[in-house]
C-alpha cells in the first residue's frame, strides 16, 4: 500500500517541482493544496482539515516568501511562516505523522566567515528570517517527527525568481546593475524536490532534524546574473554594485553560504553544482 504525501503550497516553485516530478516515485500518492484548498493563515482550518484527513507526510512547502513586502505585513509572515508551521507539527506529533519543513538562509545575520553548519548561532535580520526562525522553533520545540531544510536563493522555470526577472530584463534593457556584495548559492527548486522526495523514508525516522540543503558553489548575486545571460547569449551588460547602492526595506545577510556536509552524510545525498542546475533550468524554461 502507497504511502500518502501531502504537499502544502503546491503552486508554488518547490511544490510544482515536486509535482513535476512525483511520477518518478510510485510509492507515493500525492496530495496537492493550495491556499484556496486550505486557509494556512488559520490554524483552527489546519487542525479542521486535518481531523478529517490523515497522510503519512507533509511536506510544507506553504511560506510567505515576500520578503521586502513582510516588513510592512508582519502579521500575514508570521501566520504563515510561524503560526501554521507551529499547527502542522502539533498535528503530526499528535497523528505520528512525518512534516518536512523548508525554511531559509535568512535566519542568519550573514557575517559568518565560513559556510553555515546547522548548529551556529541564528540572528535574522528581517522579518521574513524573523517569521521563519519562530517556525523552526515551533517544530522543535513540539518534537514531532521529520526535518527542517534551511535552503538558499531559489529558483525554477515555475513562478517568479531571479532567472526569470533576468531574463525578461535582459530583453527589456541594454544595462543592468546587480549586487555582488551578497554572497550565496542559488538553488535549483528541482534538485531540492529531489532531494527531499529521495529522502523521504530516512526522514520519517528523524525527529524535527536540522539540515542545510543548496546547490554545491557559491557566487554573488552579480555572477548569476552574469552566468544567465552568458548561457542563455543576452548580450545585456551587467554592472556590479554595492547593497549600499540598492537599499530595500529588508536587510539582507551578505554571507549566507550553507554547509551540506550533515545532509549530504547523513541522506547519502549527491548534490549538483549551481551553474549545472542552471543550465537544466534554462533548458526547462526552453522546452
Amino acid at each position: 500500500m502507497s504511502k500518502k504525501v501531502l504537499v502544502t503550497g503546491a503552486n508554488g516553485q518547490l511544490g510544482q517541482s515536486i509535482r513535476k516530478m512525483s511520477g518518478d516515485y510510485p510509492q507515493y500518492d500525492f496530495i496537492y493544496i493550495d491556499i484556496e484548498d486550505l486557509d494556512s493563515t488559520s490554524p483552527a482550518a489546519i487542525e479542521e482539515y486535518f481531523n478529517q484527513k490523515s497522510c503519512d507526510f507533509i511536506i510544507n512547502c506553504a511560506a510567505y516568501t515576500a520578503v521586502d513586502k513582510a516588513e510592512s505585513d508582519q502579521d500575514l509572515a508570521e501566520a504563515i511562516n510561524h503560526l501554521a508551521v507551529k499547527a502542522l507539527a502539533e498535528i503530526c506529533k499528535q497523528k505520528d505523522m512525518a512534516l518536512i519543513h523548508v525554511s531559509t538562509d535568512y535566519v542568519f545575520d550573514g557575517q559568518n566567515f565560513r559556510p553555515y553548519v546547522e548548529t551556529d548561532s541564528v540572528a535574522p535580520q528581517s522579518v521574513y528570517g524573523m517569521t521563519k526562525l519562530k517556525g523552526e522553533q515551533a517544530f522543535q520545540n513540539c518534537a514531532a517527527k521529520g526535518a527542517i531544510i534551511r535552503t538558499s536563493w531559489l529558483y525554477s522555470e515555475f513562478g517568479q525568481n531571479f532567472v526569470k526577472t533576468m531574463l525578461r530584463l535582459g530583453v527589456e534593457r541594454d544595462k543592468l546593475t546587480v549586487i555582488f556584495d551578497q554572497i550565496g548559492t542559488p538553488t535549483y527548486a528541482g534538485d531540492l524536490a529531489k532531494a527531499i522526495l529521495d529522502s523521504l523514508f530516512q526522514l520519517e525516522t528523524k525527529t524535527a532534524e536540522l539540515y542545510h540543503f543548496s546547490n554545491e558553489g557559491v557566487c554573488s548575486w552579480y555572477d548569476f546574473a552574469k552566468a544567465i545571460f552568458d548561457l542563455r547569449l543576452v548580450s545585456c551588460q551587467v554592472a556590479a554594485i554595492e547593497t549600499k547602492d540598492y537599499p530595500t526595506p529588508a536587510k539582507r545577510p551578505h554571507y549566507s553560504l550553507l554547509n551540506k556536509s550533515k545532509i549530504k552524510q547523513d541522506l547519502n545525498l549527491d548534490i549538483p553544482y549551481w551553474r549545472d542546475s542552471l543550465v537544466r533550468c534554462l533548458a526547462a524554461l526552453q522546452g
